[in-house]
């Protein structure tokens, strides 16, 4: 008599939990190391899944490489996007996701602060489909960020002739610089300085004071 074979859903079950479980190791050690820190042989040493294992899981090193760059997006997705929703759209989301981001990076949801940041960094000079997608990732966020401004220029939350990329170029570098002084410098006020400097350029661009807080 045979033994009944696992079914099917189950076993997919398992595989997609295993494969997030290595993920989730991932996206932390990438945050530190970077993409190319990543390998079957070092994961599996983390991990309860056998090199052989997570090979069967994502078959070559770029694609391991994409799919904790896609698990990066949704662990950041839930951490700076999806709080930001429950503000009105324009500048008070704006300044929700200012706020989220500066949470984000400051409560380390990567070990290595912003993932993001890690690993364009890595990637600005070289060509494929990983510098692509980190690419596509980070133009995601800031059309996200000009979308909201635009929304808060038409709206008169802005003064007119403001320019909504101007805006959100000089707030990403404010943010981008705040995760990178805390990390070298072990310096929490520097996200205080952060969103004071973000609160006057929005000020000087006819924003109210009050609405940002």
């Amino acid at each position: 008599m045979t033994e009944p074979t696992e079914p099917t859903d189950l076993r997919r079950l398992r595989g997609d939990r295993t494969r997030r479980a290595v993920l989730d190791h991932a996206v932390q050690e990438a945050s530190v190391r970077g993409l190319d820190a990543l390998s079957f042989g070092t994961l599996a040493e983390a991990v309860p899944v056998n090199k052989s294992g997570i090979a069967g899981l994502f078959g070559s090193k770029e694609k391991l490489q994409l799919a904790a760059l896609e698990r990066a997006v949704e662990i950041y997705t839930e951490h700076v996007i999806v709080p930001a929703r429950s503000a009105e759209r324009g500048l008070p989301r704006l300044w929700a996701l200012v706020l989220a981001w500066t949470e984000y990076s400051r409560s380390r949801v990567f070990q290595g602060g912003c993932f993001f940041r890690t690993v364009e960094v890595e990637f600005d000079m070289r060509d494929g489909a990983v510098h692509d997608a980190v690419v596509a990732a980070q133009q995601s966020w800031e059309s996200y960020l000009v979308h909201q401004a635009r929304l808060a220029l038409e709206q008169g939350e802005l003064a007119p002739g403001t320019d909504p990329e101007q805006v959100t170029f000089e707030v990403n570098a404010l943010l981008n610089a705040a995760n990178d002084r805390s990390l070298l410098l072990r310096d929490d006020a520097v996200y205080r300085r952060a969103l004071e400097a973000a609160r006057s350029l929005l000020a000087a661009r006819g924003a109210d004071l009050a609405a940002l807080r």
